[in-house]
């Protein structure tokens, strides 16, 4: 699933492809996609004439903004937006059509159809419940050490299944949270609660560069992600431990470990990440 880097990469290409275009039509073919409203129908008739205004993020969720709403897009595992010419083909797995006055369509396509698209009005969309109980973003001032140590206090459960937990601190899947408790030298099975206050400045510390820096590279790809303009991203070539397996960590040359920690596939490096 795209994590915080590769949805603000998509959001960075969007803003670039698509923001300032007007709708003229839009076609659904996947209905089920459709969240709010419950009919996909009324979705269509409600951006048409809209313009796209904006284009924002929230944790792993996409925010289309238009004159009067703003549209929630989770890609879920395997969702893309792309910009194309009204005469190429679309594969089988385009589900949604968003066909802009000048001649150009937004496409979404998805493999698996588990993307979702909510509508909102403007102004609503923080209610709604996919966006309402979400955590502070990493890289706003409010992600602070007091913060994180705060609601890691209040959690029994190890720290990798309390950062994949989006009401922490959103934004972090399996790639980054592995990688950030790697840098911080925190092994997954540790305790959220028993981290010390230096434990716990390290990993606040190790989120915010390790996301950054995989933002700069334009996110890692792993499977099938590519961002809007069809790129991969490049931050996989810099990973330390995730898909590793097997392979001499960077820092101390001991073998990478695969374990399953939260339900998760975990990679750790023993050495470095004692428990």
């Amino acid at each position: 699933m795209p994590e915080l880097p590769e949805v603000e990469t998509v959001r960075k290409t969007l803003v670039h492809l698509v923001q300032g275009k007007k709708i003229k039509e839009v076609k659904v073919l996947w209905p089920k996609m459709i969240k709010e409203p419950d009919d996909a129908a009324i979705f269509e008739q409600m951006l048409i004439g809209q313009e796209i205004l904006e284009i924002g993020r929230r944790g792993k969720f996409l925010l289309f903004y238009t004159n009067h709403y703003c549209m929630v897009s989770h890609l879920r595992m395997e969702g893309k937006y792309g910009l194309f010419q009204k005469e190429d083909p679309s594969n089988k797995h385009t589900h949604v059509f968003f066909y802009f006055e000048d001649g150009t369509e937004l496409r979404y396509q998805d493999v698996r159809k588990f993307g979702t698209l909510h509508l909102y009005e403007k102004g609503k969309e923080f209610t709604a419940k996919s966006l309402v109980g979400l955590g502070p973003e990493p890289f706003d001032e409010t992600f602070t050490l007091a913060l994180l140590k705060e609601r890691l206090a209040k959690t029994n459960r190890n720290i990798k299944a309390a950062l994949l937990d989006q009401t922490i601190v959103v934004g972090l899947g399996n790639i980054y949270v592995d990688e950030a408790l790697f840098r911080a030298g925190i092994h997954p099975e540790r305790i959220g609660k028993h981290l010390t206050e230096e434990e716990l400045e390290k990993l606040q510390k190790e989120i915010v560069l390790t996301l950054q820096e995989a933002v700069e590279k334009g996110g890692s790809t792993i499977r099938s992600y590519v961002n809007s303009q069809g790129q991969i991203g490049m931050f996989q070539l810099e990973l330390y431990v995730y898909g590793r397996k097997g392979e001499p960590c960077r820092k101390c040359g001991n073998a990478i470990e695969k374990t399953v920690v939260a339900g998760r596939g975990t990679h750790t490096c023993p050495t470095c990440q004692p428990k």
